[in-house]
């Protein structure tokens, strides 16, 4: 069982006043994570998972706290509520729970932000922390593995991606990912909107899937796909961007003219689920894509642990119309940290427009040879 590194921010908020939110993709090891968790707690405790039929029954007729509470049992003080985002009116009655039960420590977790973020954020303003997690990273692997064994899987890696599954079947990564994408990745947004097959969402994904790294534009997605006009495609973005499979990276535009201003780019938090979207599990040697792969590792890596440190960053790219661009940029207390991300180690000379628009910045290149750094080993 691989640490997380989000275990111990997770422990340190129990019993501190406030209902903790778990979220994550379904098949991310968020249950495996409580069950962890809880063994380490040691207080009397339930686990509901509301994806069981009577167990979602009772928590949508129970409207009171009493019923609430003779749902949960008054003797535990630790209550962990899987998939919470089920239960229709599932904020409110967090909130009856811990207005009249404030010893108990509730943990609810949600394979969708569209679903739990949305019914929790009025009711729960000021009773709630939020985490992510994400699929395995590289510096929990490291971690686990040994740095050396991570540099040698780092391939792996980029091709077959870190979910559990795949982690826990080497020699089966591609069945695994196959499986996950398969029976897992569209489960929540296909209850949404009356969306009954998921051929649009596939097709979409697989156009987001060979645009890693360019800009997008909804237009060319809608024509793409066919039969989807743009604002059905801006909506279908945004739920996969709440489902946890992309992410959205803008363009930073403030100083210069010719500036692209409204630009944007896609990327996914894991590389395995990209590969199997477009059916390529081809060596790095052989593929003419490794650039797209590289730069999708290393900004989810960031994410990834930018979340379980505590940082919050502003995340862009940057461009102009004359072709001059950066790979990402974060923006943290009024400094710019610019990167660009090479395969292989070569000299990178950041454009003098970008320089002089922006003046306090740091720069620097991230390759095989110095990466591990950039995602918090």
């Amino acid at each position: 069982m691989i640490l997380r590194d989000l275990q111990r921010n997770i422990l340190d908020t129990c019993f501190k006043g406030k209902i903790i939110l778990l979220l994550g993709a379904r098949q991310v090891g968020k249950t495996t994570l409580l069950k962890r968790i809880v063994s380490q707690i040691k207080v009397p405790h339930i686990w509901l998972n509301v994806d069981e039929a009577d167990i979602l029954q009772a928590f949508e007729t129970a409207t009171t706290s009493t019923q609430l509470l003779q749902l949960i049992g008054k003797n535990n003080k630790l209550v962990v509520i899987d998939e919470a985002q089920q239960v229709s009116d599932i904020g409110k009655k967090l909130k009856l729970i811990y207005d009249t039960n404030p010893d108990i420590q509730i943990i609810a977790t949600g394979s969708s932000s569209f679903d739990l973020q949305n019914k929790t954020v009025e009711p729960l303003t000021g009773r709630k922390r939020t985490f992510y997690l994400y699929p395995l990273s590289y510096k929990e692997l490291a971690q686990e593995q040994s740095i050396l064994e991570a540099r040698r899987l780092l391939e792996a890696r980029l091709i077959f991606g870190s979910y559990p599954e795949v982690i826990n079947n080497p020699g089966k990564e591609k069945e695994a990912l196959i499986e996950i994408a398969s029976s897992y990745l569209y489960k929540d947004i296909l209850k949404l909107d009356n969306i009954r097959k998921p051929t649009h969402i596939e097709k979409l994904l697989q156009a987001l899937a060979f645009q890693v790294g360019s800009e997008v534009s909804y237009n060319e997605l809608s024509q793409t796909v066919g039969n989807l006009d743009v604002a059905t495609v801006e909506k279908y973005i945004d739920l996969l961007e709440k489902a946890f499979i992309i992410f959205k990276l803008p363009a930073l535009s403030r100083n210069l003219r010719n500036e692209i201003k409204k630009g944007k780019k896609y990327y996914f938090y894991d590389n395995g689920i990209r590969n199997v979207l477009i059916n390529n599990f081809s060596g790095i040697d052989f593929r003419q894509d490794k650039g797209a792969l590289w730069e999708n590792f290393l900004i989810s890596e960031r994410i990834k642990n930018n979340h379980y440190q505590g940082r919050y960053v502003n995340r862009y790219f940057w461009r102009t119309r004359d072709k001059a661009e950066i790979d990402y940029i974060e923006e943290e207390g009024g400094v710019l940290r610019a990167f660009e991300f090479k395969w292989k180690a070569q000299k990178v000379r950041f454009a003098n427009s970008f320089l002089e628009a922006y003046p306090n910045n740091n720069t620097a290149v991230v390759t095989r040879e110095n990466f591990e750094n950039f995602v918090g080993l």
